[in-house]
């Protein structure tokens, strides 16, 4: 390979100084002819006899790359109920590698292992945690001094949202932390309030159960002023484990929109980021609100309704709605899991963003709407 490089190096250094000669070929021509030439690289690389699992480059000489490009995979974790199961799996990666080709390096790999080491991320058979060296980490930083200090840390707590249930809710007061705010006395008490909540509770992260195509998918919606927030889950042993946690911070006109449209934002935050496990299937959503129920059901719709129930329509949803204080729907859920009231709870010492803050207040009396008694 050195000595393919080596060639095509030469070859270049030539094709440039007779580019500067009077020989009436110019650089643009020289360049023409040298991309119409497979270099020594390429020959090297594309050859028959080159072998993908020895020199680490695979063997072009059967399909065509895409675009004739080739695309390189850092990491590749599989795994199966049982050793056959996994051992199957293989069988059919390697012989899909052969095929595409895509070439492995079995040096850096590791077969049979119960417990991997994934992206930051220990992955066993009870399910996917976070690295306890990365969340010690975090838990150990100090607050940032800066806008980009803050930036960077908040960047690392993105990667790791998915073990905290409300992550936007509490980190929505850190992204609009500037810089003039640090030389402000008490401009971020909000942001260190929220910053110590989420340093507590990365540290408390669950273990997240792998997600299975045999079991019902459960879905809890959550919506306060400035953020929404959902929580995946499915059932073992007779309670609810979280499969993963989604939110996001509402824009500014999301702000003013009412307590049951917000969770239906949140649901479909969750759909478009959780596509690829939850098409075609039944979900059961659990809510504060009938409107859900209404917006996926009803025929006459008017203003935001409509736009939601076209976005909500290729999907199979049962909606319940589920009162706050529900004790039967409470004990289902496993201790990792907070339920609506605990949650409202939570958010009393934790001060609203300024930026964008919704400028309608709702009576408390409207928050839940009543469907008619002939509606069924």
């Amino acid at each position: 390979m050195r000595s393919a490089e080596e060639q095509d190096r030469v070859l270049r250094e030539e094709s440039g100084t007779k580019a500067n000669t009077s020989t009436g070929v110019t650089k643009f021509d020289a360049d023409l002819r040298a991309s119409q030439t497979e270099g020594s690289v390429a020959e090297l690389v594309n050859s028959p006899l080159a072998d993908m699992f020895t020199n680490g480059e695979a063997d072009a000489s059967k399909p065509t790359p895409v675009f004739e490009r080739r695309s390189f995979v850092d990491d590749i974790c599989l795994g199966g109920e049982s050793f056959e199961g996994c051992l199957g799996t293989l069988d059919r990666l390697l012989a899909r590698f052969e095929e595409c080709p895509i070439s492995i390096s079995f040096t850096k790999s590791i077969f049979v292992q119960s417990k991997v080491d994934f992206l930051s991320h220990e992955v066993t058979r009870a399910g996917i945690r976070a690295d306890p060296k990365k969340l010690k980490a975090i838990t150990e930083l100090s607050f940032p001094r800066s806008k980009k200090g803050m930036q960077s840390f908040l960047g690392a707590f993105n990667y790791y949202s998915r073990f905290i249930q409300d992550f936007a809710v509490y980190g929505a007061a850190l992204y609009q932390v500037k810089d003039e705010d640090h030389a402000a006395e008490g401009a971020l008490s909000a942001a260190r309030r929220g910053f110590a909540t989420l340093q507590q509770k990365v540290a408390d992260a669950p273990i997240l159960r792998h997600f299975s195509r045999d079991l019902p998918v459960h879905v809890t919606l959550f919506a306060n002023e400035w953020a929404v927030s959902t929580t995946l889950m499915q059932e073992h042993d007779g309670l609810m484990h979280p499969v993963r946690f989604c939110g996001r911070v509402l824009k500014d006109a999301e702000m003013n929109y009412h307590p049951a449209e917000k969770e239906v934002l949140a649901l479909l935050q969750l759909l478009k980021v959780c596509y690829t496990q939850l098409a075609g299937r039944t979900i059961h959503v659990y809510t504060r609100f009938s409107t859900l129920e209404w917006v996926h059901k009803s025929k006459s719709l008017f203003g935001r309704a409509t736009q939601f129930a076209v976005l909500l329509s290729p999907w199979h949803l049962v909606v319940q709605r589920v009162k706050e204080k529900d004790c039967a729907f409470a004990q289902l859920l496993q201790s990792t899991i907070t339920s609506f009231v605990d949650l409202d709870d939570s958010l009393g010492p934790v001060t609203q963003p300024t930026r964008g803050s919704p400028g309608v207040r709702m009576d408390p009396q409207l928050l839940y709407a009543r469907l008619p008694r002939d509606y069924f």
